[in-house]
């Protein structure tokens, strides 16, 4: 097994680029400690505290985004910071060629049951022409991402991660602290007998998901002719992950359970970078009207909906709202 950093150089990354990913793995390797050390520290439960989402933080989702924050800051690498944990962008070295949106505790509902949990992330090149504490220089397609990934504290901590030359499996050896490919260049399968969405919400969906859903359910005595298994972690990480092992069509579709906000995931810290490694797999990513990464942001909050997997069961499924 080679070292992350081997198998960066043998991408033709940039050195600048590498130490940035080398700083934001470190911030990996202790959250993936803090997360396994949570029952014992003090750390499990909620904060009193909403965040600009709306949402009830954990303890752990205050620990991670400050940790987070702090060593990206402090590294020099980043012109500015965007978490789905603040307000608007952080402001960091006026020179900075960087910037770096995430998610510092994807799945968070997950912490106390002891699921699965992870930490997204996402690099873009910094507009020079703007000021360091400019939100708008966040406001980029996914298209321009030059390395996002996620890391996914679970049995193992894996990394998943691309800078455009192919999506790659790494997992922390904990003997030496280093990331070491286990799988370059995933694969998936471009037909598949699995589905995740939250079928709690299926009321609330538009009449087309409705129907795509209700035929997959139907399996050999329906229109598909074939058995479909649903699988649903609750953790956008987890549920791509199993995407990215073995193949799978993962939706978080309109829905109009509150009209004000009929989409759920966000698109710069969740969907753009998963939609990048989704289709560096072999996959698809798409909302019902085109693909999520020529979506040009109108706020670093932007939310979107998403349908992303196994690429002739994504086309399917649109084949539905045609």
């Amino acid at each position: 097994m080679q070292r992350l950093s081997l198998t960066l150089r043998q991408d033709n990354v940039p050195l600048d680029l590498i130490s940035l990913i080398k700083t934001i793995l470190a911030a990996t390797k202790e959250i993936s400690f803090r997360v396994s050390q949570a029952h014992m520290s003090g750390l499990m439960g909620s904060t009193l505290d909403e965040n600009i989402q709306g949402e009830i933080q954990k303890k752990l989702d205050v620990v991670a985004n400050e940790l987070f924050k702090d060593i990206l800051l402090e590294s020099g690498f980043v012109k500015a910071i965007s978490s789905e944990e603040e307000d608007t962008s952080v402001a960091g070295n006026a020179v900075g060629k960087y910037i770096v949106s995430f998610d510092p505790l994807d799945g968070s509902s997950n912490i106390d049951i002891n699921s699965l949990i992870g930490t997204i992330f996402s690099i873009h090149e910094a507009p020079e022409h703007m000021d360091a504490n400019n939100p708008d220089m966040f406001k980029q397609s996914g298209d321009k991402q030059v390395c996002l990934g996620y890391v996914l504290y679970g049995p193992a901590t894996m990394l998943v991660m691309t800078t455009g030359s192919g999506t790659h499996f790494y997992v922390l050896d904990r003997t030496h602290g280093g990331y070491l490919l286990v799988h370059r260049n995933v694969k998936i399968p471009e037909d598949t007998q699995e589905f995740a969405i939250n079928m709690s919400n299926q009321r609330f969906w538009q009449e087309p998901m409705q129907n795509y859903i209700g035929d997959l359910i139907a399996g050999e005595a329906g229109v598909r002719d074939k058995n479909f298994n649903m699988r649903w972690i609750a953790a956008m990480v987890g549920d791509i992950h199993r995407v990215l092992s073995r193949g799978g069509i993962f939706t978080y579709p309109t829905d109009s359970k509150n009209p004000n906000q009929p989409h759920k995931l966000r698109l710069m810290y969740e969907a753009n970078p998963m939609s990048f490694l989704i289709e560096q797999a072999g996959g698809l990513a798409m909302t019902t009207t085109g693909r999520i990464m020529d979506i040009e942001p109108t706020s670093i909050h932007q939310r979107v909906e998403v349908i992303m997997g196994s690429k002739n069961e994504v086309e399917t499924c649109l084949s539905y709202f045609k």
